[in-house]
């Protein structure tokens, strides 16, 4: 499911070295999002192994005493 770039990414050097990367600006949150999606699909291994405390929303407003 890769997709192309808009266009090639820019390799800004400092002192010999790449130092940044400037990038079309839709790739670029493309990239947030597919971090992101990466981010929950690990949250929930954690959660499906038991690895993460999770529970009800209700539950927290009445913890904290309708906080929102």
């Amino acid at each position: 499911m890769a997709r192309k770039l808009k266009m090639k990414p820019q390799v800004i050097m400092k002192n010999g070295e790449p130092e940044a990367v400037i990038i079309n600006i839709k790739d670029y949150r493309r990239l947030l999002e597919r971090l992101e999606d990466k981010d929950d699909i690990a949250d929930l291994e954690k959660i499906r192994k038991g690895g993460l405390h999770v529970r009800k929303f209700s539950d927290f407003l009445m913890e904290n005493d309708n906080a929102l």
